[in-house]
This record gives C-alpha cells, structure tokens and sequence, in this order.
C-alpha cells in the first residue's frame, strides 16, 4: 500500500505540475495518473487501496467541503437565496430530460433507461467546483453578487436531488416499482442537514469559548482534528439513518463550518481555513488519481462519437436551465456565461455510481457506464479549464 501511494503523490504532483506549466488545470494530470496506474492501465495499485477508494475519496471530500464552509458567509446568500435553489435541482433536472429524449435514439435503450443514464450523468462534481469557488472567493472575484457563493450552494444539493432520482430510476429499471416519496426526502434531507450542522457548529464555538475563559486555550491543530472527527460522524449517521430519517451530511458540514465562521472571531476561522486547504493539497491528489483509478476507457469505443454528440447536447440542455435559474440574480452576460461553464464538471458522482446499472444486470448497463467515463474524460477538464482560464475576464 505505502508504494501505491508514494506513486500516486509523486506521479500526480509531477503529472499536475507539467499539465500546470502547459497552462491546463493539474486534476487533468492527477486523472491521467489514476487511469495510468488503475486497474484498467499498468495495473500496479495495491488493491487494498482499491477496496478502500470510496472512503478515501469521501475523506477527501469532507476536507474541500470544510474548508468550503469556512470561506463561505451564510448572509452573502440572502440575495441570491432563490437562484441557489433553483441551481441545486433545475440544470439537472433539464439535462436528465436531454436524455430521456434522446440517449434512447441513439443507443436505442428503453426510455427508464434513458432516465437512469440521465441520473448517472447530472451530478455536477463539487471536487472540481468546490474549490475553485473557495480560491474565488479568497481572492474577492464575483463576491460582490456572491456567484461563487451561490454556486458553491447550488452545487453541494444538486447531488444530493440527482442521486435520490438514481436510486428511483435505478428501481424502475429494475422492476421493483417507484417510491415517489423518496423525492420527499430531498428538501427534508435539506433541511435537516443543514440545521442540524448550524446547531453542532454554534455548539462548537460554546465549547471553545468555554475553555478559552478558564484560560484553556485549544489549538488551531485540535479543533482542526475536532471538526474532522465530527464530520466523519456526521456522514456515518446519514448512512446509519438511510431509510428512516433523511438528512444530508456533506450539507451538515459545510453548514456547520459556515456556522462556525459566523460565531467564531475572524482570525481563528481564517487560519482553520488555511490548515484545510494545507491539508487539501494531499486531499486533492488522492481525490482525482482514485476517480481516474476507476475510469474504464475500454468502454469508449462502445459508443463512439454518438457519445460525445450526446454529453454536448445534454450540457446545451443544462446550459440554458442554468440560465432560467439565475435570471433574478442580476447578472450580467459574462456572469452567466461563467455561471453556466461552472456547473458543466461531473467526475466524483459518475465514478462512484456510473457502474451500478451493470452491476445491477441491465442490459444498458454498460452504455450508461460508457457515457459516465466519457463524461468525466470530457466535462472535468473542460469545465476545469474553462473556470481557471476565464474567471479573471467573465468576474469582477
């Protein structure tokens, strides 16, 4: 194991310092990596790792949604309140219809099929949004009509709408009926999450006070370990409630960072800032060289270039949802055009539940996961290259 990840630190650097210096986004170079090394490539990660991925993915996205929550000002949301919402459902909903109306025309599949292939590819990937919207805000772009903000909102609930429509699509493939009242959950799920993380982060920022009046001073270090150690929870129990109660962990944690940021004295969020994206650094290699990791490219030549021809449509789709959504907003034409090219990146989502279908026995199953590779290969580094490239030119 310790030789898999030697490798894939030392070749992800190198492979995102070259893609950097060619003046393209290093995740591209960190994917690169994973496909090389993967299983579908040389072959030479230790499989414990393998085995493990998902949850070291999932720790690496706690990290960049902490640190998310840290830079995030909850009042900044209150002007652009509805856009964020309509964010968090309308793009995907617009590009899953894309698919329904034409994925079975051009692989000719069965309609709930069609849906289920919708599902698999609507996820936008907070990886890839999450901090670059950080790095925005950090560096005041956009700030001023809180379009990060407001995009890094949207995005964290539009996984969370798009993968409650799997798992009902996904039942309907598979013959076993709808269960509509699983849509129910989504704003429940929502809503929960997110106060049940305002109330853990004002309980935290009690706690330290408390300590700090005896004269108990708790590290920066500690309450870094403190917060991870907490999410890991929180994201444990909303596995642990699946089926009974619904709440949102990952919405949990950014909700009780932001919290905490709000409560807390600006120098002590600021330098827990600074420690997570230290540690994001780490978290951010590990993150793309493991998705790359299960990218499958044997499966691209099953579809062709009807497959590329069917992501562009969908995304066209996408686009013009993200537009009705953030008609309100007050943005102008450059802000929507980089709204619209932030919500574009799939990647974390797709390589986690891309080869569920075939997995599953459906006979689309392996088109669905040809298209989810396609589409990590495509949207990830365009839409990684399109925010980098043009946030200086499309954001005060």
């Amino acid at each position: 194991m310790l030789l898999s990840l030697g490798l894939i630190i030392l070749i992800g650097l190198f492979l995102g310092e070259i893609l950097k210096k060619l003046k393209l986004p290093s995740l591209i170079g960190m994917l690169l990596t994973g496909i090389i090394l993967g299983t579908f490539g040389l072959n030479i990660l230790d499989d414990k790792i393998l085995l493990i991925s998902e949850d070291l993915r999932q720790i690496a996205l706690i990290i960049i949604l902490l640190k998310a929550g840290f830079s995030l000002d909850i009042s900044d949301l209150k002007r652009v309140g509805k856009s964020a919402i309509l964010l968090s459902f309308l793009p995907a909903s617009f590009e899953i219809l894309a698919y329904f109306l034409f994925a079975r025309l051009f692989f000719n599949i069965s309609p709930i099929d069609s849906l289920l292939m919708g599902s698999v590819l609507a996820a936008v990937s907070p990886a890839v949004v999450v901090p670059r919207m950080v790095k925005l805000i950090e560096e005041k772009r956009g700030v001023g009509k809180s379009i990060p903000q407001m995009i890094m909102a949207g995005s964290s609930c539009d996984d969370i709408f798009v993968l409650v429509l799997f798992s009902i699509f996904l039942s309907m493939a598979k013959g076993e009926g709808t269960n509509f009242i699983s849509l129910l959950n989504v704003p429940v799920s929502i809503i929960l999450g997110i106060l049940l993380g305002c109330i853990i982060g004002y309980l935290l920022d009690r706690i330290f006070e408390f300590f700090y009046s005896r004269d108990y001073l708790i590290r920066n270090s500690i309450k870094l370990l403190i917060f991870l150690g907490i999410s890991f929870l929180l994201v444990s129990f909303e596995n642990i409630l699946k089926g009974k109660i619904p709440i949102s962990g990952l919405l949990a944690i950014i909700s009780m960072a932001s919290f905490y940021r709000l409560k807390a004295k600006e120098i002590v969020s600021n330098r827990l800032s600074e420690k997570f994206g230290k540690i994001w650094i780490f978290a951010e290699i590990l993150l793309f060289v493991l998705v790359g990791a299960e990218v499958d490219i044997r499966y691209l030549s099953n579809i062709g270039l009807l497959g590329i021809v069917m992501i562009f449509i969908a995304l066209l789709f996408r686009s013009f949802a993200t537009l009705i959504a953030v008609k309100d907003a007050k943005l102008n034409k450059k802000e929507k055009i980089f709204t619209i090219v932030s919500y574009m990146p799939k990647a974390t989502v797709q390589a986690a539940i891309g080869s569920i279908p075939m997995a599953n026995g459906l006979s689309s199953g392996n088109v669905i996961l040809s298209i989810a590779v396609l589409g990590i290969l495509i949207t990830a580094p365009l839409g990684a290259i399109f925010i980098d490239n043009l946030y200086n030119k499309l954001l005060d």
